[in-house]
């Protein structure tokens, strides 16, 4: 797993739980080293690992703690670049959701070597959307609907969402966009820093 991905979960972890829960983590799992490196490259289930153990010391599942990190990568000031990466998709809620399938490209463009999950969307009918996301490790789809929630908000748009579970390396996500301007949305600027 790419250390950039390993070191936002470390961030989400420090920020939302403290450093002394990271640093419970970081014994329990006998890292030997106290903060991953972003350009390194990590064991996948060493990450595994690390999300395991955060949730069950959290007293969660896997995938709501992994849901509440991709919640974090949108609303976080500590992710705006994130953020920003995603917004760049449209200027409402249904371009952006049309363009998910660009989003692992563009990430490529910002780190060549980051793997990202292969996504696939379809509108199944006005406003329905099955959105499928493949990749060998599973709960990228978790930490995806944390994000389109997260971004819904963040667009002003009112949208329901499932996440349908697992078959083979395939999650299947549903976005049901009820409103698309049901609120008004958070600002954002194509310049950075004009927020």
């Amino acid at each position: 797993m790419h250390g950039l991905i390993n070191r936002s979960f470390e961030v989400f972890l420090r920020g939302t739980y403290g450093n002394e829960f990271w640093r419970e983590i970081v014994g329990e799992l006998g890292l030997g080293f106290e903060s991953f490196e972003p350009m390194f490259h990590y064991e996948t289930n060493m990450s595994q690992e690390m999300v395991e153990t955060a949730a069950r010391k959290l007293g969660k599942s896997h995938e709501t703690l992994l849901e509440d990190y991709g919640t974090f990568l949108i609303v976080d000031p500590r992710s705006s670049r994130v953020r920003r990466l995603l917004r760049f998709g449209g200027v409402n809620y249904t371009e952006f959701l049309n363009s998910l399938e660009d989003l692992p490209g563009r990430a490529r463009l910002a780190v060549a070597e980051l793997d990202m999950p292969e996504i696939e969307v379809d509108e199944l009918s006005e406003g329905s959307y099955q959105v499928m996301i493949r990749h060998p490790v599973p709960g990228f789809g978790h930490v995806i609907l944390g994000a389109l929630r997260a971004l819904a908000d963040d667009y002003g748009a009112l949208a329901l969402l499932d996440h349908n579970g697992r078959t083979g390396e395939t999650e299947e996500l549903m976005v049901y966009l009820l409103d698309v301007a049901h609120a008004e949305g958070r600002k954002f600027d194509l310049a950075a820093g004009a927020e």
